[in-house]
């Protein structure tokens, strides 16, 4: 009986441990989910130069605050510079819904930054005179000065 009882803890244990990183995973994917929700909605907004807010229009880094800030409740660094270094770095394969994309627009390494949709395609804040966007990675353009991507963690996950 006490081997029969030793053998059930070891089991549940077992498969409890493997149970609960596939619901984290699966909060994680509804969350980064939610921030490109948030970030598509944004389309059309006005591009605006230190812009960080609907109304006032966003630049692209303000775009990427706003959006966690809304969808996880989270405060991310203001500048593209200091959100070059949250979460971790992901492949340009590996690519999900919410996951930050970088980009040398400007002849500076990570001088401009979008959020994944999925399906090869992210959201950005192109430039002044443009509107918040929608493009494909996979472009010409943007396929040649990708600089990178990140992951964030969701809160408490």
């Amino acid at each position: 009986m006490r081997y029969k009882l030793l053998f059930l803890c070891a089991f549940f244990t077992a498969f409890a441990a493997h149970a609960r990183p596939e619901r984290t995973s699966a909060q994680a994917s509804e969350y980064r989910e939610a921030a490109a929700r948030e970030a598509l909605v944004k389309v059309g907004i006005r591009y605006r130069y230190g812009g960080a807010s609907p109304e006032q229009g966003f630049d692209c880094s303000g775009l990427v605050t706003y959006v966690f800030e809304q969808a996880w409740g989270v405060s991310l660094p203001r500048s593209t510079a200091d959100q070059r270094s949250v979460g971790h770095a992901v492949k340009r394969g590996r690519l999900e819904p919410g996951d930050l994309v970088f980009y040398n627009t400007r002849n500076r390494p990570y001088s401009h930054v979008g959020i994944y949709l999925g399906d090869g395609m992210f959201v950005h804040a192109p430039r002044r005179g443009q509107r918040v966007r929608v493009e494909n990675v996979d472009n010409p353009y943007w396929r040649a000065r990708f600089d990178g991507a990140r992951r964030l963690d969701p809160p408490g996950l």
